[in-house]
């Protein structure tokens, strides 16, 4: 009988998603926002993503054996259900229920699970559940996933889990090991989340624009190290000041706030004007450069022996998005693998607990080299679309729609692509992108202004062809997941200066032929006409937008912007001109 793991996300109330192991081999994950089209999906379980991985996968809802889950409870004689009452004492509620009904949201969850898995008609008589720790749901997803079997030093460094939001330990012949976890309210994550807020900026994608902020601004104007201190071993940030919950939150409008009105009267007001006035532009700078510093503080103290002796580093956790920080550990000197999970995310945790699970059950895990894990359609399903759609475009079948996408792009056109199946996780990588010309003067501000409205100093990455980046970047840095910045050689920042972030680095992904070939085909036939073997890609949705799922989602998408051209698989789609009214 077959092993069939299905790993379902969604505790933490955000991101939700399933994934599909079949014998050790991943061959499906979604997210629900790209199918419910709500950006985060909060507070959903992850029905349509769990019936749409089985549906990938052609199997019924009797075939899956095990369900994981990337939560799971933890005992009162742990630490951390008693350093979270210490750190809370100011709000006693908090602090008590810790200790005596520290689990009630696992419970909670537990019993959601057993809806959604009744909801699917999955047996709780012949599925077993495997609760996973959410920190070794992150981690599991990087480092049983990898390829190789050394010895692995791994860093999960995450906003939220059951308490536990830093995990440090190493992987070894399949198994990870412990070595130090922190727990709530002393969080990285927390920390970055708390000015993120200050900033003006939502947490969850906020983040984001602060991290390309701080290149900005001047991290030594102010000093950000009174929120946070890494000392001995032990991190410890001011509730005083952020991370604060009860009466210590600053609030306004009836809402409150991850930071406290002590840190108000520190800083100075909450931004809420221009991005780029002081001193709010040095805050980013400084909050950027205080985080990466402890980071790399702590991997320094708790896994130092180990990168000494493997050279291997694994990150994961919503907080390896930050590729900033990604860019300094890829720089240690101990450092000569780095492995960055590409849905580092709460959404990568479907994968990581089933990943877990499965390797608990003794199957080895087939290492993936790609993460393309979605769903596909299709010529004739994109034909439906455009037929049945209320807006009627204008569309017609392409004989080779890789020559005509170049030649659109070669004469500065902006194209939608949709092609293949649907990327999982954050990273639009070709195959529900945004793509444009990376030499046609003016192409950011057309994006802004055409889809994104993105600020206008974020500039936007390219796909990079892998024969072209073995001519323009060193070996070290072709990632095919943009999950790293890295300094770019003066010619590049004259050539292709709408890539380039202001500090002079660049984030990039290289596409090889074998994980990628319709996207490789197109890149290679733009190089043909220009002599460029890249684009600027974006992901292929509106502000607030999940990335498009289904050739519907595209068409609402294409059809509520200003762009021009479409192309899904064989179809070019274009708008209708509007009949004369008279």
């Amino acid at each position: 009988m077959s092993n069939v793991t299905l790993g379902l996300a969604g505790a933490i109330g955000h991101d939700p998603a399933a994934a599909l192991f079949v014998d050790g081999e991943l061959l499906a994950a979604v997210e629900e926002e790209r199918l419910i089209r709500r950006k985060h999906a909060k507070n959903e379980m992850p029905f349509l993503a769990a019936r749409q991985c089985l549906q990938i996968a052609g199997l019924r809802a009797s075939d899956v054996t095990h369900i994981a889950t990337p939560y799971a409870p933890v005992s009162l004689f742990s630490k951390a259900r008693w350093h979270y009452a210490y750190r809370h004492w100011y709000a006693p509620d908090r602090s008590i229920d810790s200790l005596l009904n520290g689990n009630r949201r696992y419970r909670r969850h537990v019993k959601d699970l057993r809806t959604l898995v009744e909801k699917l008609h999955i047996s709780n008589l012949t599925t077993e559940l495997v609760p996973v720790e959410h920190q070794l749901a992150h981690a599991s997803s990087v480092y049983h996933l990898a390829e190789g079997n050394e010895k692995t030093a791994i860093f999960c460094n995450d906003a939220k889990g059951e308490y536990a939001n830093i995990f440090l330990g190493y992987g070894h012949k399949g198994k990870i090991f412990k070595i130090k976890q922190f727990y709530s309210p002393d969080s990285l994550c927390g920390l970055y989340a708390a000015l993120t807020d200050y900033l003006g900026f939502e947490t969850l994608d906020g983040e984001f624009k602060v991290m390309g902020l701080a290149a900005h601004g001047d991290s030594e104007k102010y000093d950000l190290s009174p929120l946070a201190r890494f000392e001995r071993g032990k991190l410890k940030v001011d509730t005083r000041l952020i991370t604060t919950i009860g009466m210590r939150r600053y609030k306004a409008k009836s809402r409150g706030h991850y930071f406290s009105r002590k840190l108000v009267k520190m800083l100075g007001p909450r931004r809420a004007g221009h991005l780029l006035e002081e001193p709010y532009v040095h805050y980013a700078s400084a909050i950027q450069n205080l985080y990466e510093d402890l980071a790399l503080q702590m991997v320094e103290y708790y896994l130092g022996d180990v990168l000494a002796e493997t050279g291997r580093l694994a990150l994961a956790g919503t907080g390896s998005m930050n590729i900033r920080l990604n860019h300094r550990f890829h720089s240690h000197p101990k450092v000569k693998q780095l492995l960055v999970h590409p849905a580092c995310g709460d959404s990568g945790t479907a994968i990581g607990a089933a990943a877990f699970a499965v390797n608990q059950a003794g199957i080895p895990i087939k290492p993936r080299r790609d993460l393309y894990l979605g769903p596909s359609f299709s010529t004739d399903d994109c034909l439906n679309a455009c037929i049945n759609h209320r807006d009627k475009p204008v569309w017609e079948v392409l004989p080779d729609p890789f020559e005509r996408a170049a030649e659109l792009l070669a004469n500065g056109q902006i194209v939608a692509w949709f092609r293949g199946r649907m990327e999982f996780g954050p990273r639009a990588l070709g195959n529900r992108s945004i793509l444009a010309n990376p030499l046609q003067t003016g192409i950011t501000d057309a994006i802004n202004q055409q889809v994104k409205f993105r600020e206008h100093w974020r500039p936007y990455s390219p796909s990079i062809l892998d024969s072209a980046a073995e001519q323009l970047l060193p070996e070290q840095f072709r990632d095919e997941f943009m999950c790293l910045s890295y300094p770019v050689s003066r010619n590049w920042q004259e050539q292709y200066p709408v890539t380039v972030y202001r500090d002079g680095t660049m984030r990039a992904q290289i596409v090889r032929r074998q994980s990628n070939p319709d996207f490789h085909k197109l890149l290679s036939a733009f190089q043909g006409l220009t002599g460029h073997g890249l684009l600027l890609n974006a992901s292929l949705s509106r502000p607030g937008e999940a990335l498009v799922c289904t050739p519907e989602d595209a068409l609402n998408m294409f059809l509520g912007t200003d762009l021009s051209y479409m192309i899904m698989e064989d179809v070019l789609v274009i708008k209708r001109d509007p009949s004369p009214k008279w």
